[in-house]
């Protein structure tokens, strides 16, 4: 499945998915000669370039890299000071940090809440985060305890009560308390969005309901998440979007393409990257080497080497630079 990551390496790269300050929500990376900086939504400097790695703001705090990798806040003053060899975005007002190959959780005021002890970790999500212990994946809360011993191959993020979780070569689902609900089955599982969760069976991709019950048999080679009743869908080497019953309502054209996120969804067409509406129809002219999903009203965007922002209307908040 084209939309989601099975490598437990959370890296500072994922745009945060939390909550977000209204104010530093409008801040937005940019990079300058090499180093990276902020800029609100019209464009003007609000952090000048000055470091070497720079990502999204949540919990009203930005990851950033001089040397090590700290926070900062909306002024570009640091909250928690540069000590970490990697660091994520806040979530559920916890994120993991890694120092010595060891990973741990801090909170918004740069504490440990739970100390560097995990050879991997990944966000909280409803309460429980993964973590790796000894090549296995199990689940943690918010006080550290381990809630749901390691024992999986691989394991996903909670999202509507359930996780997907490997066990043997062979995915399913459990609850919050380790329970398997879902019995493993499925060759690869996918987290459930819009009440629906990808699975795939025999190399095809189809969906089920939170009791398991098949909703859009396997069928498509390749298939996102829905959002607001639409996911991506590959058919052969092209991508359209289907409906919650599996009824193609773009017909498939695309080269690529991804969920819908603020309404428009990226889509790839003749090796250039735009944006459409959910009728298929492009707001945003495919022009781009390479896009991210809208958030908060603008979109990152790479022309060459160079990273810019655009509106939903496709013009630039910031014009492209390295």
């Amino acid at each position: 499945m084209k939309l989601s990551s099975r490598s437990m390496l959370f890296s500072v790269a994922t745009l945060g998915l939390s909550l977000l300050t209204s104010q530093a929500a409008t801040l937005l990376p940019i990079v300058e000669n090499g180093r990276w900086g902020y800029v609100d939504k019209s464009g003007n400097r609000v952090i000048n370039p000055q470091f070497e790695r720079a990502e999204p703001f949540s919990y009203g705090l930005a990851a950033v890299r001089l040397g090590k990798w700290g926070y900062i806040d909306n002024s570009g003053k640091f909250a928690i000071n540069p000590q970490f060899d990697r660091a994520t975005s806040f979530s559920e007002g916890l994120t993991a940090v890694e120092i010595a190959n060891r990973w741990g959780y801090i909170n918004t005021d740069g504490k440990y809440v739970i100390n560097p002890q995990f050879d991997d970790a990944m966000p909280f999500a409803e309460d429980r985060a993964v973590v790796k212990i000894r090549h296995r994946f199990g689940y943690i809360d918010k006080t550290g305890n381990v809630v749901i011993g390691p024992q999986f191959e691989s394991a996903d993020q909670f999202s509507s009560g359930l996780a997907a979780v490997e066990l043997g070569t062979r995915w399913g689902y459990i609850d919050s308390t380790g329970k398997m609900v879902i019995t493993p089955q499925f060759e690869r599982a996918e987290r459930f969005s819009d009440g629906l969760a990808a699975f795939r069976m025999n190399r095809r991709w189809g969906y089920i309901d939170k009791s398991g019950k098949t909703v859009i048999t396997p069928q498509f080679d390749d298939v996102g998440r829905f959002v607001r009743g639409l996911a991506p869908a590959r058919v052969g080497r092209r991508w359209g979007f289907i409906d919650q019953t599996g009824r193609l309502v773009v017909n498939p054209q695309f080269d690529d393409a991804s969920e819908f996120k603020e309404d428009l969804a990226r889509v790839k067409l003749g090796g250039r990257w735009g944006f459409v509406d959910k009728n298929g129809k492009f707001v945003i002219n495919p022009q781009f080497d390479d896009a991210s999903p809208f958030a908060n009203g603008s979109a990152r965007v790479k022309v060459g080497r160079k990273m810019g922002y655009v509106d939903q209307s496709g013009k630039f908040i910031w014009n492209p630079t390295s």
